[in-house]
C-alpha cells in the first residue's frame, strides 16, 4: 500500500511539473508585434499581411456608426485603398494589454495618431490560435472631449435627421 501511494504521489508530481512547464505565460511583446505590424501593413498597403492578422471570424468596427464589418466585408470595402498603394496610417502612441488567466486571449486599448483624424483610440481582442496571435475584434474611435460632446451630439442628431 505504501509503495502504491508513493507511486501515485510521484506520478502526480511529474504530471503537475509537466503541466507547469508547458503552461503558457502571457507574452505582451507578441501582442504588441501583432498590432504594430497590423497598423504598419495598412500604412504600406500590404493587404495580405493586414488581413492575415485577423482571424477568419474577425470583426472591424470603424469610426462611423454604420461600420461593423466581418473580415470579408472589411476586406472588400478596403480593396480600393490598398490598390492605390496606401491605405491608412495610424501610429500607436501608447497601448495597454491584458490577458485571460490561461494567456490565450488578450484585450488591449491604445491611443493612436492619424494625420487625417488626429488622436484616435483603438480597442481590440486577440486570441492565440495554433501558436499564432490573431485579431478577433477591433474598434476604432475618435474620442470627443467631454466639453465638446453636447455640440457634436447636436450635429450628429441633425445629420441623422437629414439622412432619414
Amino acid at each position: 500500500m505504501l509503495l502504491m501511494r508513493t507511486i501515485i504521489v510521484l506520478l502526480a508530481a511529474l504530471y503537475f511539473t509537466a503541466c507547469a512547464s508547458t503552461s503558457m505565460a502571457p507574452d505582451r511583446s507578441s501582442v504588441d508585434t501583432l498590432v504594430d505590424s497590423w497598423h504598419q501593413s495598412a500604412s504600406v498597403a500590404n493587404e495580405a499581411a493586414y488581413f492575415d492578422a485577423m482571424s477568419e471570424g474577425g470583426v472591424f468596427m470603424g469610426t462611423d456608426a454604420t461600420e461593423r464589418w466581418t473580415k470579408t466585408e472589411f476586406r472588400e470595402w478596403a480593396k480600393p485603398f490598398f490598390a492605390r498603394g496606401r491605405a491608412w496610417t495610424f501610429t500607436p502612441r501608447s497601448r495597454k494589454v491584458m490577458f485571460s488567466e490561461d494567456g490565450r486571449v488578450a484585450w488591449f486599448d491604445e491611443v493612436l495618431d492619424s494625420a487625417s483624424y488626429g488622436e484616435c483610440r483603438g480597442t481590440g481582442v486577440a486570441q492565440l490560435r495554433g501558436g499564432v496571435w490573431k485579431i478577433e475584434h477591433y474598434n476604432l474611435t475618435i474620442p470627443i472631449p467631454n466639453d465638446l460632446a453636447d455640440k457634436f451630439v447636436a450635429e450628429i442628431k441633425k445629420h441623422q435627421a437629414a439622412a432619414r
